[in-house]
């Protein structure tokens, strides 16, 4: 790509695939109306593209696909398409409404993906580079080329489909570390030398996208750059297929705090950074591990007396970015049962959150619940009431009560009662414990096959008041549907989560049923 100022020269493009490659990751499926969220908040934040999804996959995702490329006003709306021509037809019909628009086709290059996943000689790979490409650039001027599994494929045959690919009207090349192989120095020589021996090389912009199955995804994401690349895909949380893809929010800060190193820049609004990483962990229902660089709970924490006297001396003696500069604030306002309604309305905006009048009203009941069975209530206690306010609105199966008979004596029973599409059942079931009653409860009163892959409880703050934030993550057909709850009782969080990832399976069979394909087994 010809540029005309150093400035430009040292551009970064972020192109963030968190709606595409992100909800790919096990369990990480979102609704219509979350990825509409999302899109909306990458799009405000300064992202370049956005990936919106695959549209041929479904005609759920295609129909995500068009509704955001009709919404997005500031980023480049982009979809995905294997290098079949009807696949690359339905992408561009989904991107359509967009302002700026770009088809993504991929194809595999690496001899072991060509021998086994493809069946296809070298020779017949390079044609349908060129084919796909060729169809691709009919429908839009903005083509993005990946060589899938670009760091295990052979330099000389990478360096003729590159080629192609830009004769054929490619924009934007992009090489992937696809399963997470590649070290830093090996790839930033790679882009370096594909761009020396390239002849047209000039002629696009080149785009690095790696996976993590080694740790590695951001360090060679930002070598990637250094070896020439001006493109850097990512998604928020760094969630993707397996180990997850480069976060973010990392090469963005790394960016922006090791100048001297990295004297690149791009558009991100890094002050959202913390609010989006929260948005789609409540989407996805994947929690942030608590010291996750940038967002995790603990990147701003300091626990050691050690550090606590540094901190009181000098803030950069321990911290070389500002919370600020990531959106946390630097102090936390402690809630409590005294707490009135402007006080929680403060600390939701705070926090980053803008909700209705009747959601506030549902969070304020049960933030004064809450507040009555402890002793604080913690920002962390906050997220948990909204989050799950969030998840649960448009659930058809709801928990009304539940009573638990446990102790040493056995067997341990619980009564439970929900709501199912409007009507009230009741049912009464023994387990082995407590939890597993519970969950026996819910087998009989909404009968399913799914199978239980995932339990994990931990505790949001600190106390024997601590509210218990449960994850479940049950398994169906090959899908994996996770769902977290908070709750100070432990068997009540159980049982909301467990119920949130059975109302995924339920909205997901629905969704099958529109797209007439099989449905999911649950019954009702």
């Amino acid at each position: 790509m010809t540029t005309t100022t150093q400035s430009e020269q040292d551009r970064v493009i972020i192109f963030d695939t968190t709606l595409r490659d992100g909800e790919q990751c096990p369990g990480a499926t979102m609704t219509f109306e979350e990825k509409l969220n999302v899109a909306r908040m990458l799009d405000d934040m300064g992202v370049d593209v956005i990936e919106a999804g695959y549209p041929f996959a479904s005609d759920g995702d295609f129909e995500a696909v068009h509704e955001i490329a009709k919404r997005s006003k500031n980023s480049v709306i982009c979809g995905l398409s294997r290098a079949a021509h009807k696949d690359i037809d339905r992408c561009a019909e989904a991107i359509k409404p967009a302002e700026r628009g770009r088809i993504h086709t991929f194809l595999s290059t690496s001899p072991v993906h060509m021998k086994y996943k493809l069946q296809m000689e070298a020779t017949q790979v390079y044609e349908m580079v060129i084919s796909s490409v060729t169809r691709a650039r009919n429908h839009t001027d903005d083509v993005e080329w990946s060589a899938e599994d670009a760091t295990r494929t052979e330099f000389d045959f990478l360096c003729r489909c590159i080629e192609a690919a830009i004769k054929a009207g490619a924009t934007t090349i992009n090489l992937p570390d696809t399963v997470g192989y590649a070290v830093p120095e090996e790839y930033r020589e790679l882009f370096r030398k594909v761009r020396e021996t390239v002849p047209n090389s000039d002629k696009a912009r080149f785009s690095v996208h790696c996976h993590n199955d080694l740790g590695l995804a951001v360090a060679n994401s930002l070598a990637g750059v250094e070896g020439g690349a001006r493109q850097i895909e990512c998604t928020i949380n760094g969630i993707g297929e397996r180990a997850g893809n480069a976060a973010l929010e990392e090469v963005v800060m790394a960016m922006r705090v090791r100048q001297d190193k990295l004297p690149y820049w791009n558009r991100i609004e890094t002050t959202v950074l913390t609010h989006a990483s929260k948005t789609v962990s409540a989407a996805t229902s994947f929690p942030v591990q608590y010291n996750k660089a940038i967002v995790g709970r603990n990147a701003f924490a300091h626990e050691s007396g050690i550090h606590q006297d540094g901190m009181i001396k000098n803030a950069q003696t321990y911290e070389i970015m500002t919370p600020e500069t990531v959106g946390v604030k630097g102090t936390s306002l402690v809630m409590g049962k005294h707490s009135g309604r402007a006080g929680l309305i403060h600390k939701l905006e705070e926090l980053g959150y803008k909700l209705s009048r009747n959601q506030i009203e549902d969070v304020f009941v049960r933030f004064k619940a809450l507040a009555d069975r402890k002793k604080d209530v913690y920002d962390e206690d906050i997220e948990a009431l909204v989050d799950e306010e969030m998840t649960l609105g448009q659930d058809q199966i709801k928990l009304k009560s539940l009573t638990v008979i446990a102790g040493t004596h056995g067997p341990q029973r619980a009564t439970m009662k929900l709501d199912v599409d409007g009507a009230i059942r009741i049912e009464e079931a023994e387990g082995n414990g407590p939890v597993d009653a519970v969950f026996n409860c819910i087998k009989a009163l909404v009968p399913h096959d799914a199978k239980l892959e995932l339990y994990q409880v931990h505790a949001v703050t600190e106390g024997t008041d601590a509210q218990a934030e449960v994850s479940v993550r049950l398994s169906h057909e090959g899908r994996s549907m996770t769902a977290r709850a908070a709750d100070p009782d432990t068997l009540v969080a159980s049982a909301k989560a467990y119920l949130g990832a059975l109302n995924k399976i339920v909205a997901k069979r629905q969704r099958s049923s529109r797209e007439e394909t099989p449905a999911v087994a649950v019954a009702g």
